[in-house]
């Protein structure tokens, strides 16, 4: 596998940040599938900085996680936005995104190693510390995220938001190595009681360091703009829990990297 920078380019952020990030297209591959990930790191960095990797939800790397990754650069994090899928696959409906997440979510080990090569790339940044690494994760990347530290790879921490908690594998609870924050609708039908129970059960006996956040009022996707607005589908954007959440992430990594982020 070998990374390549397509393009860099400075970006200017809001006035809030002050600040420019660096950020462009970086074509990668896994065992001979091509792969089109995205990079955003500060503009200005003195030392080495935590990284981030960023898993897209099912419909694939699109501009919305491209934007998580250069909020999270704003913030002083070098980010790396993985391609689970491959280069040119991207879902134009939901049956195109059920079909293509679920060749990964019946073969676990395909969705860790694309989670993995995504990781390896973050490690080949210049300016990540690699002693102080992340990921997280949005519906199927929240899959992917928990997936990823259930191969025990050594994470400080992972965050899923609104993702799936099912495995076929929940004895690999037990590898886990990061702590684990899981941002989780309280209304989500996609992500029954069963399966949080299941979940909870798996973390308690593989004795992670782990926490749950419930947030009321919300369904799957509740960070996801392109949802819609209406909880009666079971999918919906819900501002106050994307809020919310973006500020327990926010938490979350100021105790894992034990750093203070700046912007938004």
């Amino acid at each position: 596998m070998k990374g390549f920078l397509i393009f860099m380019a400075a970006l200017a952020v809001p006035a809030l940040a002050q600040a420019e990030i660096v950020a462009g297209q970086i074509s990668y591959s896994d065992n001979g599938v091509a792969l089109e990930g995205y990079v955003a790191q500060p503009g200005e960095i003195e030392g080495k900085r935590p990284g981030v990797l960023v898993v897209h939800d099912w419909m694939g790397l699109n501009d919305h996680y491209r934007n998580i990754a250069n909020r999270l650069a704003e913030m002083g994090y070098v980010v790396f936005a993985a391609d689970i899928y491959g280069s040119g696959i991207r879902p134009k409906n939901s049956q195109e995104a059920a079909a293509e997440a679920s060749k990964y979510k019946s073969n676990r080990s395909l969705m860790r190693e694309r989670a993995r090569v995504g990781l390896d790339e973050l490690k080949k940044q210049n300016n990540v510390d690699e002693n102080r690494l992340a990921a997280i994760g949005y519906c199927f990347g929240g899959t992917v995220a928990l997936e990823l530290a259930r191969s025990g790879v050594p994470l400080a921490g992972v965050s899923s938001f609104h993702g799936g908690l099912e495995t076929p594998n929940p004895e690999d609870g037990k590898n886990i190595k990061a702590k684990i924050l899981a941002l989780h609708g309280a209304d989500d039908p996609f992500v029954p009681p069963a399966q949080v129970a299941a979940f909870q059960d798996e973390m308690r006996k593989g004795k992670v360091d782990w926490q749950m956040i419930y947030y009321g009022n919300a369904v799957h996707s509740f960070t996801t703009p392109y949802a819609g607005s209406d909880p009666s589908k079971g999918v919906a954007y819900n501002e106050k829990a994307d809020r919310r959440s973006w500020q327990a992430m926010k938490n979350f990594f100021d105790e894992i990297f034990q750093t203070q982020a700046a912007g938004r």
